[in-house]
Formats: structure tokens, sequence, C-alpha cells
């Protein structure tokens, strides 16, 4: 096996330079995605109408701010909608779209829609309303980081 760092790449020259660079791409034809549970309609606790929350686990933070992220998926039947009237996120929260497609609104910003694949964010003490907007059950799984 070859290691190529920055600088035994300028020496390579043209060709394997290319070379050296298109490979790894080659091996990520395919988008990188979690595998995608499938669970039963009682499965885990009910957050809303049409919207259940199943308990994944949490690990230890390697971010010097976080002490430990917790995992979940939130998930969501077809229209479901998360409450208006939620409160403030207590900590930060990386969302990533597991399965269909979600509308998120924000205060202060136009809604904006993020399919299967996609994540986003949401930060302390903000709010957002995720709605699937697809025809099948949604799956989002949720980070949330918690504070050291």
């Amino acid at each position: 096996m070859i290691f190529v760092n920055r600088r035994s790449a300028l020496s390579i020259g043209s060709i394997g330079l290319v070379g050296a660079a298109v490979a790894p791409l080659l091996s990520f034809a395919r988008p990188a995605r979690a595998e995608i549970p499938a669970y039963v309609g009682t499965e885990g606790v009910e957050i809303s109408p049409g919207v259940r929350w199943i308990e994944i686990g949490e690990v230890e933070s390697q971010i010097a701010a976080y002490s430990k992220v917790m995992i979940g998926d939130a998930v969501y039947q077809p229209g479901a909608i998360d409450p208006a009237d939620q409160p403030l996120m207590d900590m930060d929260m990386f969302c990533y779209i597991l399965q269909s497609d979600f509308e998120i609104k924000k205060a202060g910003i136009d809604p904006y829609i993020v399919k299967a694949g996609g994540a986003y964010t949401c930060g302390k003490g903000k709010s957002d309303q995720g709605k699937n907007i697809g025809t099948g059950i949604g799956i989002m799984r949720v980070a949330m980081l918690v504070p050291t």
C-alpha cells in the first residue's frame, strides 16, 4: 500500500497526482447512507400526533464543549408535523434525514426542504418545526450534543 501525503503527491507528477486524487472518489461512487431501520408503528414514545421517538443510545463526545452525544430517531407518519409551540432547544442538535423528505421551518428564515440523505442543524436557544412532506414514513436521526 502506498501512502500519499501533500509532499509526496507533488513529487508523483501530474499523472500520478490525478490517479491518486481520483481513486478515492471511485470507491465512493455510491453516497454514504446509514441503514434505514424497520420500525413498527407502536415502537418508542409518541411525542406528538404521528411522531414517535425511539432512543438509540449515547456516546462520549470527543468535542471539548460537549460531554456526550445522545442519539435517537424521530419517526414521522406521512404529513406529520412538529407542534408550532415547541419549547426552545436546550442543546445543540444535528439532524440527518434517513428516509423521506422534510420541510423545515425556523424563525427568521424561509422554510426549506431537506431530502433523504441530507442534514441540518439547530442551535441551543432556537427552535425548528419539521414536517414529513413525503408519501411514506419519515425518519430523522437526531444527535443531541450535551454541553460539558
